[in-house]
């Protein structure tokens, strides 16, 4: 190690000390997929036994209330788990937020299900790189800055949310209350690439369900008095893919509908995914959408409703952000981690936090790979590395630097 002083040394190990391996174990044995509502609440339990070992005010929040559309267009309830919530000192001087998702994507009745040997080193299972392995580096971290000199002048709060993977519908409203005043912010996901790289830029994503509702007719007697709602939706669908362009992604997904082929559809649900990399782009997609239902509404004499919207905005490399990610670097020099960082494709809460205008560095998790397949996997060296990594860059916000 070179430059640390013997607090931030002292931190250091203590961080690399922590018992990471066995709690990566322990967590990825739960299936917490992001519907698994009885899963969630096993996770946040073991999770809430975790994070008591540090001071402050630990609560469950329950979710947002939160509605989906379904395939018929009508809208219904839908259940999320609860969202872990965490305030140390919030009247220090220096306020933090450190985020994470304790959710997988891996449903209860996947065949991916358990924690295993890759090879020597390397952790199979689902969720041990995203995140419980991130969670627990965070944990570390936390807990071994508590010992440190000149801790009191530290506050933070933690968000470990349930619906992360899904968008977050239910936990951003915590995650931007929890964001506001912050002086900076880290969160957990896994490194972009196997060898440690940071994301940097994000763009945005937005889901859309559009129902187009139209009139049902025979198709053989009196096709002409029928609206077709499945031809509807697919020139919808047709019309967005065509608009795509460098700054902005389109995908339409899947449309839901149809019937008896002797039936005018009357009803069709058109499920799109749009990613800008500005907010411009998202001002262009987001005007795109309304141009294109009314193009589609008046052309096929049907009736379109939209639901959605864009969870997760644009993050952009801001002057602030930068700062932030070259503390990092610096942290990772000093600890003989070679840090950098690249834009990326992906999502994550760290958009949401960037949005609420404080600079966040969301992939402080573990190296790894694979994630949201069967095949992801944990480099296990990389708990102690990150957790160091994140109690060094911690104790040196405190100081006021970046």
């Amino acid at each position: 190690m070179n430059s640390l002083t013997s607090s931030e040394a002292g931190a250091v190990e203590r961080a690399r000390a922590a018992p990471m391996l066995a709690q990566v174990e322990a967590w990825s044995a739960i299936n917490s997929g992001s519907r698994n509502i009885s899963g969630l609440k096993a996770m946040a339990a073991l999770l809430s036994d975790a994070f008591a070992t540090l001071p402050g005010d630990l609560t469950l929040r329950p979710a947002a209330a939160v509605d989906a559309m379904g395939a018929n267009g009508a809208l219904s309830p839908l259940a999320h788990g609860d969202n872990l919530h965490l305030t140390v000192r919030p009247e220090a001087p220096i306020q933090l937020l450190f985020t994470g998702h304790y959710d997988t994507v891996f449903p209860i009745d996947h065949p991916f299900q358990n924690v295993f040997w890759r090879s020597e080193g390397v952790l199979g299972g689902p969720g041990v790189a995203d995140m419980k392995g991130g969670i627990a580096v965070m944990l570390a971290a936390l807990s071994a800055i508590e010992g440190a000199p000149g801790v009191e002048r530290i506050g933070y709060e933690i968000v470990l949310n349930s619906d992360e993977e899904v968008g977050s519908p239910g936990s951003a409203a915590l995650i931007a209350a929890a964001a506001k005043g912050k002086r900076a912010a880290f969160t957990y996901e896994p490194s972009a690439l196997p060898d440690g790289t940071l994301a940097g830029a994000r763009p945005g994503s937005g889901n859309f369900s559009l129902f187009v509702e139209g009139r049902a007719a025979h198709a053989g007697r009196n096709p002409e008095e029928g609206r077709n709602a499945l031809v509807a939706a697919a020139d919808l669908a047709l019309r967005l893919a065509a608009a795509k362009s460098p700054g902005l992604k389109v995908n339409p997904a899947r449309i839901d509908g149809g019937g008896p082929n002797n039936v005018v559809p009357d009803r069709a649900v058109l499920r799109v995914n749009l990613r800008p990399d500005t907010l411009d782009d998202q001002a262009r997609a987001e005007a795109l959408i309304r141009s294109s239902v009314a193009a589609v509404s008046a052309e096929h004499d049907v009736t379109i409703t939209s639901h959605g919207g864009f969870a997760r905005p644009p993050k952009p490399m801001t002057p602030d952000a930068e700062a932030l990610f070259e503390l990092v670097r610096r942290c990772g020099a000093d600890l003989g981690q070679t840090i950098a960082w690249k834009a990326t494709g992906g999502v994550c809460d760290g958009n949401n936090i960037a949005a609420c205008g404080v600079p966040v560095v969301d992939t402080m998790g573990v190296r790894g790979g694979a994630i949201h397949s069967e095949e992801e996997y944990l480099i296990v060296d990389s708990l102690s590395e990150r957790a160091a990594l994140s109690a060094l860059a911690i104790l040196r916000l405190a100081e006021g630097n970046a």
